[in-house]
């Protein structure tokens, strides 16, 4: 895995709005995933304004720290790992699929999520591009339940002789993640598979999702949907003009034109 100029990490951090750390410590990890989780969106708006997803390092930082963009998760934990390598953190991609409600398992190279292992060798499941997941780290090494804000949590052996494990989120399976290291370029496939088939759902329409101090702002197509405390808001939204204007105030995000479904439900 590549090391980052020093200027890159330096702005990677001023994104996110962290100091850089002294060590490569558990606290500071938890640290710099949560700010992650809040300042850069879940989003899959390049698959509906026709942009290309390029899964190289230099590309997914300029989209991140020059475009003022977020992305799904091949995207957001590409790019995560190249900073937290840089910081002094042994990090490992790992391939996952994710659990669908029947039952059944995504295609392969679903997800992206990072192995993680601190100064004192601790290992850690870290995931930045899940959308609504934990807030923070989750031991890779404990097999009980983890409280975490987001949910409980637990990683157990799937069974079989690969040696695969399931990542529930409240008693849920959320994902299978093999255990074998990958490269980036592994996920290529699984990248471009997401982003054109009419049977992904990030082509049915665009997501953009971003956690917040008081709860996580979703705008899905035209549908902005606010949970703040516990309590929930939801409404359509009108012309291009009011679209275009929540991108900005709730994401950050300045985009050209209103981004179109790919593939929408009929």
């Amino acid at each position: 895995m590549e090391e980052l100029p020093a200027s890159r990490v330096d702005a990677y951090l001023r994104r996110i709005g962290a100091a850089r750390p002294g060590s490569a410590s558990a606290a500071a990890l938890r640290d710099l995933h949560l700010r992650h989780l809040r300042t850069v969106p879940f989003e899959s708006l390049s698959i509906h304004l026709g942009q290309e997803i390029v899964l190289e390092g230099e590309a997914l930082l300029d989209k991140l720290l020059l475009g003022g963009r977020g992305g799904f998760c091949y995207e957001l934990n590409g790019a995560f790992a190249l900073l937290l390598h840089s910081l002094g953190y042994r990090v490992e991609l790992l391939q996952a699929r994710v659990h669908s409600a029947d039952g059944g398992q995504g295609v392969p190279y679903d997800h992206l999520a990072l192995r993680v292992e601190c100064e004192d060798g601790r290992p850690w499941l870290v995931d930045v591009g899940f959308g609504d997941h934990s807030h923070f780290p989750v031991a890779f090494d404990e097999r009980g339940e983890q409280t975490d804000p987001g949910g409980v949590f637990r990683i157990v052996p799937a069974g079989g002789p690969e040696g695969d494990l399931d990542v529930l989120r409240d008693g849920v399976p959320r994902y299978r993640l093999e255990t074998r290291p990958r490269v980036l370029s592994d996920f290529v496939t699984g990248a471009w598979w997401h982003s054109t088939s009419p049977a992904s759902g990030f082509t049915r329409k665009p997501v953009c999702s971003l956690l917040t101090e008081a709860g996580r702002t979703t705008l899905s197509d035209r549908v902005l949907t606010i949970t703040a405390d516990g309590e929930r808001t939801e409404r359509t939204l009108g012309d291009d003009a009011e679209v275009l204007a929540a991108y900005r105030t709730h994401f950050g995000i300045d985009l050209p034109r209103v981004p179109v479904p790919l593939h929408p439900r009929p």
